[in-house]
């Protein structure tokens, strides 16, 4: 047999050690934030059947859904000519299971299934990968992690207020400067159209003012048009386009822009009132932007919508959600109200590791090595290494008598912070030498007086 070359499926990563002591690191910060605000882990399946999840994302989003073929021999289950069948018609024959693709769709699944036995309104976070057959490319997998928050059962903005402050303490706790908090209503968009004349048919408008960060006002212009909007109309649209000022400034050139258009004000009313929420529990506003224009690919949305980007563009945003009033709908289980956010652990990491924003000691999880210089020596060394975990540190014998330039550089390349050395003076004293490594500092220590320098 020769030897095969290793190598990964496309789109998919190792993470080594390091990397992954930093997304932990990254995880455990935002997962006490949520909890801090009373959400609730949820796990879901890696698998969902193929009716659960098709039908959810769009055509576009089913092509893209991994299909987890049937166990056994499910060829021989098939009633048709294999001829006469394309792709998509021989799928539903092998394959009654996917890979989840997201975690909202699996939250609804849950919710409906569980809707006896759930406290509402419901607060649940969830941190796992989901997989999406997707063109590799950089940034884009085929597996990454999703990290949301969601409260369901409410329609209060009180809900929206706390994702402000939650999204504000993450980004803070993670030591990230220089982001900014975009939000707009869904309505304001839905008015929007009907402000310039095209009622029912904001599904066009939020698609071209989506990409007004990437083909700026002149393309947005010109792709509406091709939708029907009219030189005259489009010309309404630069004032909304050209705003500026503080948000309350912007709230009130709108409130006069829309005059009595019902959807539009009381999409302005949504944001005013998140916003007065958020100041009465002493919420930081600087960080966040109310923008017309923001539109959020997802059409599901129906109030509040956010999105976090860094102010000088170096990455796309690296969260985003919003409010949305049918959930559970497609399960048959209408009317739930619900908001959430989705943070992208992958282009956080991206950004913190770009600025060398992760601390230190979190590149290893060993605190102190603790040398070997042979047999003699080992025994006592052994007694010490039991101690010093009992004691709750994350300590580690070298497990040969090697020379100790190596033993040092072992402790190096894992960034060890401290080295014990155990000589015949300090087993005769009853002693340990305690070496700190990036200071170079050795001092001959009781057991006791270690723990203490350590813990």
């Amino acid at each position: 047999m020769s030897n095969q070359k290793p190598s990964l499926p496309k789109g998919t990563r190792d993470f080594a050690p390091s990397v992954v002591n930093k997304r932990n690191y990254i995880i455990q910060t935002i997962r006490k934030i949520f909890e801090k605000f009373g959400f609730q882990p949820l796990e879901t399946p890696t698998m969902e059947n193929l009716s659960v999840l098709t039908g959810k994302y769009g055509d576009e989003g089913d092509q893209l859904i991994f299909k987890v073929l049937n166990s056994g021999d499910y060829l021989s289950k098939i009633k048709t000519d294999l001829s006469e069948i394309n792709s998509s018609q021989l799928t539903t024959q092998i394959a009654e299971k996917g890979l989840r693709y997201d975690l909202t769709v699996p939250f609804a699944r849950f919710v409906v299934m569980n809707r006896n036995e759930i406290t509402f309104p419901f607060r649940r976070y969830q941190i796992q990968p989901v997989w999406r057959a997707d063109r590799p490319q950089k940034g884009r997998y085929r597996e990454f992690m999703q990290c949301d928050a969601d409260v369901v059962g409410t329609d209060s903005l009180l809900c929206e207020a706390e994702i402000l402050m939650m999204l504000n303490e993450i980004l803070t706790n993670l030591g990230i400067e220089g982001y900014e908090i975009v939000v707009n209503s869904r309505k304001i968009l839905t008015g929007m159209a009907t402000y310039l004349g095209h009622p029912g048919e904001e599904s066009a408008l939020c698609v071209a003012i989506d990409k007004l960060d990437k083909i700026g006002a002149e393309g947005v212009f010109k792709e509406l048009k091709q939708t029907g909007y009219k030189e005259l109309e489009l010309n309404k649209l630069n004032p909304i386009l050209n705003l500026s000022g503080s948000n309350k400034g912007r709230l009130a050139t709108l409130k006069k822009l829309f005059g009595n258009n019902n959807e539009t004000q009381a999409g302005i009313k949504e944001i005013e009132t998140m916003f007065s929420f958020a100041e009465n529990m002493q919420g930081n506003l600087n960080t966040v932007t109310f923008d017309p224009t923001l539109a959020r690919g997802l059409s599901y949305y129906t109030g509040v919508i956010f999105e976090v980007k860094m102010r000088d563009g170096s990455i796309g945003s690296i969260s985003g959600g919003g409010r949305y009033d049918n959930l559970t709908g497609v399960f048959g289980m209408p009317d739930v109200s619900g908001v959430g956010i989705s943070l992208g652990i992958d282009r956080v990491f991206d950004v913190m590791e770009t600025r060398n924003l992760f601390p230190k000691e979190i590149a290893t999880t060993t605190k102190v090595l603790i040398t070997n210089f042979g047999e003699s020596e080992e025994v006592y060394a052994q007694q010490q290494l039991s101690n010093l975990r009992n004691e709750g540190i994350a300590v580690e014998l070298y497990p040969d008598a090697a020379k100790l330039k190596k033993q040092m550089s072992y402790a190096n390349n894992l960034n060890i912070p401290y080295v014990i050395l155990i000589g015949s003076e300090e087993i005769a004293n009853n002693k340990l030498t305690l070496k700190n490594m990036s200071t170079g500092e050795q001092n001959t220590l009781t057991l006791n007086e270690v723990i203490q320098k350590l813990v």
